[in-house]
Formats: C-alpha cells, sequence, structure tokens
C-alpha cells in the first residue's frame, strides 16, 4: 500500500500537492448547506477554484448526507481521486454533550472519559466525520483563561492517564476496519495552558526543563496511545511561535519523539507568524512553517500562495513538501477513505445512533460523577417531602453544555428544574428566575424569588457562568460569581431558610460572596445534556458526589496561578508562624479556597495510619505503601485514595507534593478496606538540571490522604548502587 501512495504521489503536480495541505472550513465547497456563506471566501483569501477542488482536507463539516454531497462533489472535480479529509472539533460530544473536560478530569474516572469519547466518535463517524480536534491536553494553572474548560486540571500524571484514555475512545484499536471510530488529534502543542496572564493566543515563556517536567508528558502519553495527528499551539515556545518552531516539531516531535503521523496548525496560525514578529510577510510564515513541519495549514493561504515559488527558487525542498503530502495520503489510507471515500457516513443510522437514549445514559452517569461538592452543612441530600425554592439565571436554562458543544442543542438539554420536577410532586418545586446571569433581576423577578424562597423548607440557587464566559477567547480578570448574582444571595440571606448553591461554569471561581452565605456549594461545572438531571440526582441522594477537583480554586485571583505541585522556597511560610519575612501575603492565605484533589461526599471516611512495607528501596525493589480507609458515616459511598511524594533533597527543586497514583473505592457504612500502593524507582524521576531524567539517591515523603491539602506522612529513603554524577547512572 505504501508503493500505492508513492506511486500517488509521483503522478501529482507541484500545486497538487500543495492543495493537499490546505485546509478550508465547510463553505468553501460545493455541495455544502452553507456553500459561499464566508463573505467572498475565495476572493478574500486568494485560492483558486482548482486549489478549493484540489485541497486536502475540511474543517467543521458533518451530517452524512452533507458529507456524502460535498465528498462526491470534490471527487467529481478532483484529478486523481483523493479523497477529502473531513475534521471538526469534537471536544466533549458531538449531538450527545457530555461535561466540559475539566468536568470530565474531575471524575477521577479515565475508563468513563475513555466511553464518553467512544461515543463522540460513534456519533460523529456516522454523521461523516474523520478526525477530532480532541483531546486537549494543556496543563492549566490560571482560571482566567477560557480555555480551562477543555483541560483535565492542573497535574500532568492525571492528565496523562486522560489523554491516553481520549485516545483509545476516539480511536479504537483499527481506525480501517472500525469506522465508528474517528483518528485523534491532540492539541495544543505545546504548553498553550501557560500563557502570560491567562490570556489567549498570548506569550508562553518556560525553561526547557518545566516544559519537559509539566507541559509536555500529557501529549505524549496521547502519542504513545497512538493519536494520529497532532495541532500546533498560538503561543511562542521559547520565543517562537509554535506553528514556525523548528526545535519543536522537528527536533523534539519527529526526532526525539519518533512522530510520523501530521502536523496541523491551528485556525490561521500559520499567517500569524507575521504578527508575532517572526515573518515579514506570507511568503516568509510558509517557508518557516513548511521547514518547521507543519503540514497542514488550516484557513490562511501562505502555502498555496508562496510554497510552489519557494520550491522553484530553491528557498524550500520539494521533498519537504513530499514527506507532508504522503503524511496526509497515509492517515487517508488508514481511514479506508481510497476504498470507501464516505466511510461511516450513513443518513440511516445517523438517525438511529445519535442522540439515542443509551448514549444519553452514559452522559447522566459522567456528569453526576464530575460533580464535586464543596460544602455541605448537613442540607444535602435534598428530602422530596421539602418544599423547595428553585432560584437563579439557571434554575430553567438549557445553556448548560458549555463551549465546544458545536452539535449540542440547548433546547434539547435537561435543565435542573426539569431534572427535579421529574423526582418532586409540583406543588413542591416554586421556581424563579431571580436576576440574569450578569444583569440584575426585575422588581418583579425579585419579589417572585422572595415570594418564592419565603414558602419553601430549602433553597436551591441555581447560579454560574453563561457558556460564552468561558472557553476559547473568554478570559477573565475578575472570575467571581457576576455582581448580579451575588445580590441575590444577599437579598435571599436575610431569610435564614437552608441554602444550596449548584454553579455552572467553565473554570474555577472565587466563590466569595456565596461559598460563606450558603450552606452547601455543588459545583456542576457545565455538565452537558443531561446535566440537570444528573444533578437532580445528586440533590435528592439517588446519587453520590464521587468528584475531587483536578483544579485549585483559589482564594482570591492575586493568588494567580495557584497549584498544589509548587515549589517551596528558601523562606517558606508555615501558618500562624510569627515570622514577617517569609514568602506569604499581608492580606489573604498562601494556599487556595479549595486544593486540587478535594471534595465531599455524603457520608464520612476515616483513614488509618498509613504504612510502609519498609524503610528504604531501591532501583530494582520498590517498596509498598498501605492504608485502611473505613466508611464511618450513614451512606454508602465513594473516596478517591490519593498518593503523593516528594523529593525532599533534588539536584533542582522540587514540588512539596506530586501526585503519583490514586485508587477509586466504594464502600459501604461500616466496611473498611485496604488499599495499597507500590512505590518504584521510576516514579521517584524527574528532569535535572543538565535534562537527564533520573531520580536521587536521598529521603523522600510520602502522603496518602482524600486530597493534596490533608494527608498523612511518612518517609522513606532510595539508596542507588552507583553515585549521582556517574555517567553510568544515567
Amino acid at each position: 500500500m505504501e508503493e500505492q501512495l508513492l506511486s500517488l504521489l509521483r503522478q501529482m503536480t507541484l500545486d497538487e500537492k500543495i492543495a493537499q495541505m490546505l485546509q478550508l472550513a465547510t463553505p468553501f465547497f460545493k455541495g455544502a448547506d452553507d456553500e459561499g456563506m464566508i463573505t467572498g471566501p475565495m476572493a478574500q483569501m486568494g485560492v483558486s477554484e482548482q486549489q478549493v477542488q484540489n485541497a486536502g482536507s475540511v474543517l467543521g463539516l458533518s451530517g452524512a448526507r452533507q458529507v456524502i454531497n460535498i465528498q462526491q462533489a470534490h471527487l467529481n472535480h478532483n484529478r486523481l481521486g483523493i479523497p477529502l479529509l473531513v475534521m471538526s472539533d469534537i471536544v466533549h460530544g458531538f449531538k450527545t454533550i457530555f461535561p466540559v473536560p475539566l468536568a470530565i478530569g474531575c471524575s477521577w474516572d479515565p475508563e468513563l472519559a475513555e466511553k464518553s469519547a467512544e461515543i463522540a466518535a460513534r456519533e460523529a463517524s456516522v454523521s461523516g466525520v474523520h478526525v477530532t480536534y480532541a483531546p486537549m491536553v494543556d496543563l492549566v494553572r490560571d482560571p482566567r483563561w477560557g480555555r480551562v474548560m477543555e483541560s483535565t486540571g492542573e497535574d500532568p500524571y492525571l492528565n496523562s492517564l486522560f489523554a491516553r484514555a481520549f485516545v483509545r475512545g476516539f480511536q479504537g484499536k483499527n481506525l480501517t476496519e472500525d469506522t465508528d471510530r474517528v483518528a485523534a488529534c491532540v492539541k495544543h502543542f505545546a504548553a498553550y495552558g501557560a500563557v502570560e496572564a491567562g490570556r489567549d493566543y498570548n506569550t508562553v515563556d518556560l525553561s526547557e526543563r518545566q516544559l519537559r517536567e509539566y507541559y509536555l508528558p500529557a501529549y505524549k502519553a496521547a502519542l504513545d496511545e497512538g493519536c494520529e495527528m497532532v495541532m500546533t499551539s498560538f503561543n511562542t515556545v521559547d520565543g517562537i511561535p509554535a506553528s514556525g518552531n523548528r526545535w519543536l516539531l522537528r527536533k523534539l516531535l519527529r526526532e526525539e519523539w519518533g512522530f510520523n503521523g501530521v502536523v496541523i496548525s491551528d485556525w490561521g496560525a500559520v499567517k500569524e507568524l507575521i504578527p508575532h514578529g517572526v515573518a515579514a510577510d506570507e511568503a516568509e510564515a510558509a517557508y518557516k512553517a513548511v521547514r518547521a513541519g507543519v503540514d497542514i495549514e488550516m484557513m490562511t493561504p501562505c502555502y498555496v500562495r508562496h510554497l510552489a515559488k519557494l520550491v522553484e527558487n530553491g528557498d524550500v525542498e520539494e521533498r519537504l513538501i513530499d514527506e507532508a503530502v504522503l503524511r496526509i495520503l497515509r492517515l487517508k489510507q488508514k481511514l479506508g477513505l481510497f476504498e470507501n471515500p464516505f466511510r461511516g457516513a450513513d443518513p440511516q443510522r445517523e438517525r438511529e445512533i445519535v442522540f439515542c437514549e443509551a448514549h444519553r445514559a452514559v452522559s447522566r452517569e459522567l456528569a453526576a460523577k464530575s460533580c464535586v461538592l464543596l460544602k455541605n452543612d448537613n442540607v444535602l441530600p435534598l428530602s422530596k417531602e421539602q418544599r423547595i425554592a428553585l432560584i437563579g439565571p439557571f434554575a430553567r436554562s438549557g445553556d448548560i453544555l458549555g463551549s465546544w458543544s458545536w452539535q449540542g442543542s440547548q433546547e434539547d438539554a435537561v435543565s435542573l428544574y426539569e431534572g427535579m420536577a421529574s423526582k418532586t410532586e409540583a406543588s413542591r418545586l416554586l421556581v424563579a428566575e431571580g436576576c440574569g446571569v450578569e444583569t440584575r433581576g426585575t422588581e418583579e423577578q425579585r419579589s417572585e424569588a422572595l415570594a418564592a424562597a419565603r414558602e419553601a423548607d430549602v433553597i436551591v440557587l441555581a447560579l454560574g457562568e453563561h457558556s460564552g464566559m468561558s472557553g476559547e477567547a473568554s478570559c477573565r480578570a475578575d472570575i467571581r460569581l457576576p455582581q448580579a448574582q451575588l445580590e441575590l444571595i444577599q437579598e435571599l440571606k436575610p431569610l435564614n431558610k437552608p441554602t444550596v448553591a449548584v454553579l455552572f461554569n467553565g473554570r474555577p471561581l472565587d466563590l466569595h460572596g456565596l461559598v460563606d452565605e450558603v450552606d452547601a456549594v455543588l459545583e456542576a461545572w457545565f455538565p452537558g445534556s443531561e446535566g440537570g438531571a444528573a444533578v437532580a440526582d445528586l440533590l435528592f441522594g439517588e446519587a453520590r458526589p464521587s468528584g475531587r477537583l483536578t483544579m485549585s480554586f483559589p482564594y482570591s485571583v492575586g493568588q494567580v496561578p495557584v497549584y498544589y505541585n509548587a515549589y517551596n522556597t528558601g523562606r517558606p511560610h508555615v501558618p500562624d508562624a510569627p515570622d514577617h519575612y517569609v514568602s506569604k501575603y499581608l492580606d489573604i492565605p498562601n494556599e487556595p479556597l479549595f486544593p486540587f484533589g478535594f471534595g465531599l461526599t455524603y457520608t464520612t471516611f476515616e483513614y488509618g495510619e498509613p504504612r510502609l512495607s519498609a524503610d528504604e528501596m531501591t532501583e530494582d525493589r520498590p517498596l509498598t505503601v498501605s492504608v485502611r480507609v473505613t466508611n464511618t458515616g450513614p451512606l454508602p459511598g465513594e473516596e478517591v485514595v490519593q498518593l503523593y511524594i516528594r523529593d525532599l533533597a533534588g539536584d533542582v527543586v522540587r514540588p512539596i507534593k506530586e501526585l503519583k497514583d490514586f485508587r477509586k473505592i466504594s464502600l459501604e457504612p461500616g466496611e473498611t478496606a485496604e488499599v495499597a500502593f507500590t512505590i518504584s524507582e521510576r516514579q521517584l524521576r524527574y528532569y535535572h538540571s543538565d535534562l537527564t531524567y533520573a531520580s536521587d539517591a536521598g529521603e523522600f515523603r510520602v502522603y496518602v490522604g482524600p486530597n493534596s491539602r490533608d494527608a498523612a506522612e511518612l518517609r522513606f529513603r532510595l539508596t542507588k548502587k552507583r553515585e549521582a554524577g556517574d555517567p553510568a547512572w544515567q
């Protein structure tokens, strides 16, 4: 088959090859429902009709009938009959929308995450999609950045587990034969989550050691799982934008990691080398991007306008074009498009599969497991006998899908009111909006809310951000709840009714003005199509909270970035210590409001003293740490037992804690489980000052507990046969 592709490549003209490296949006193509809706698209971009007919891929296309129409029209006009690759953003579901990825991370359930990706792939594939721009595995530490909702959090180990799970779910084991799967494209390579000031498209400036230690592992995990594509990020890496960064794409990705798949730019990123200040014009942008290793240029015309001339002038070797095109053709072959250009697209199956009950059931399950109970002063779960006032802008709202829910419908989403109404008598559920998401309620709305609250035994406040307040290009400097919602809380407070706040949002928030004014807080994130049903399950105790935070909630935005695996300082702050000249704030704590790994349940768990199998380990003799966990409360519950390690003396400073493993356990009231973890030398390795990846002999602390803050401590030593500094040791 490789020879067939090489034969096809030899038949292609230079212009035809370069056109394979062009990706255009759906309206450019004949047969599209919205054909021509991009104003003067070909004239505006300088793309000819011939180049469109030879283009290699299309983005934003779906719907079995439309895909078949466009593919057929394309093949009718393409000289060599090379099919289009159809790519779309299937980030957390196609039509059946799952919780946003940050919420999925809080489930600490990679298997269920994999199932969600498998369902998304099935719906997308039957609708004609071949490639999804997911998973997004950028490590995030700044909740001001709108795109934190696309990541699974602040920890490289946990992000890597989810990266692998998503790739497995999307791609399965055989893309050629399994047409219910799609190729995955990991993004955004690299370190997009470290943008300065939490502002989208902004600069990233990291040392290579930080890059390798924290930001690269999840991308590598996705590629090790077989991810077919990589998307470049908008940001700089060591002063060079990713789409023109030869070290990043050629040396690291291709040579060091051995990636042979397709690299695609993000939307417009090749031409953006010009405003970045590393290219004077489109020709130089094309020159730098193709030499860096970008195979497909998304939605700008630098390649099709200038690559041919660059090749003719000897500035770019044609072999670089051939290599890129061959990678694109290989992916098309792997997807079986030469034999079946319509692949999984099937209008009849599409009607049967997309948004079916079985898929929605998984969405509901994952939504329930993704919610995090942050506070509960004996008010949850609710009783169906209580009179409940459901108040707030999200009481009846279907705006609970979140950003990147492209084919999802707010009209089809189960609202919180609908979910709660299905569980209690209508006369016991009083509903009022009270205010808008960002707008103060009218006098009538406020009066209605107060009246409902007065009649109720308990108040449920449905609050948060609308979906446009997080996601791409939706960064916020003030991450508190909007003032209108804080005022609503204050208006209801004098009634002294037990109050539960349910939050719908796409980022960690500064919860002052809320958390201290209510009795319970349930972080629901944007929970997806079945979100209202899942939250109602939790509120009434038919499901029990089991989510744990994978991103710290700041005490104040002034702490940002705030994350659990930070470094110590030479003058660390010890709470309640009198010393003034230490690393601390004068006006707020150093610690986040809610730490990484935190989450409550409807029961309580008691941890015994953890035990080590030995005080010393070697390179070839691991040790075991075990702990007994007992459900001491009245209800069944699920606990996430977490293992953290600290290296006390390294070649470079080491984090105060690093997550190394976890176990999810379910216990009945009074039941005890023994949880054991194996610690190996490999888990103690890190990048040294010379970028060697190794462990240090010496003393370590190990922590076992329910979150990164509340964990019991033990110590052990690692002894090694060779001394540090011995080249053989490395």
